[in-house]
């Protein structure tokens, strides 16, 4: 909504309170997980009532769906502002998947398994996943241009995808998080040796 003068307003009370509360679930949520949280133990945590809760979303599933989806918008931004478009193109490649992996950091394995387990956010959790895998495959064609590029960037969307299933802790016992750092290393240290190779 915009003024008569085309101008955005202020943000009101309100809308401030309700996204500091969102804010507030956010890291409850990475903190502890969400399903065996009821609004009313949401509500004790925060020390509010049950009413300003639901100002969030007006129902228990609603609110959960809010707060991940405000996660993953938040972790977007953060690691889209971490990219330095003056870097090198190969470093911007590793930048952006460690900031992924910064951005994951704080999320307890108890908040991986609730997205798992919950359909809506595990959907929001696999969209930003689709996002990132063209996201990072765009950057290693800047960084690397041909027939190797393509190489890389399928081999990285692969595993972000297998991050994503679980199917990488599983395999090797690493969380979301140091599984991207992981991959960062990897893929800038082969993008390297492909770039030292003589012609």
């Amino acid at each position: 909504m915009t003024s008569t003068d085309g101008t955005r307003p202020a943000r009101t009370r309100v809308e401030r309170r309700r996204e500091d509360l969102v804010e507030r679930l956010i890291e409850v949520f990475l903190d502890r997980g969400f399903a065996e949280l009821s609004v009313a133990e949401l509500a004790a945590v925060l020390r509010c009532s049950k009413s300003t809760l639901y100002t969030v979303a007006a129902s228990r599933e609603q609110i959960i769906v809010t707060v991940v989806r405000a996660f993953f918008r938040r972790a977007t931004s953060r690691v889209e502002a971490a990219l330095d478009g003056s870097a090198d193109p190969r470093e911007r490649v590793g930048a952006y998947l460690r900031a992924i992996s910064g951005a994951l950091a704080p999320a307890s394995p108890a908040f991986f398994a609730d997205l798992d387990a919950f359909a809506p956010a595990r959907e929001i959790y696999k969209r930003n996943t689709r996002f990132a895998v063209e996201r990072v495959r765009g950057l290693v064609r800047e960084a690397s241009p041909g027939a190797d590029a393509a190489f890389v960037g399928a081999v990285a969307g692969q595993v972000m995808e297998s991050i994503h299933r679980g199917e990488i802790k599983a395999q090797t016992g690493l969380d979301d998080s140091a599984a991207y750092a992981a991959l960062a290393s990897l893929i800038v240290a082969r993008m390297t040796a492909g770039r030292a190779r003589p012609a």
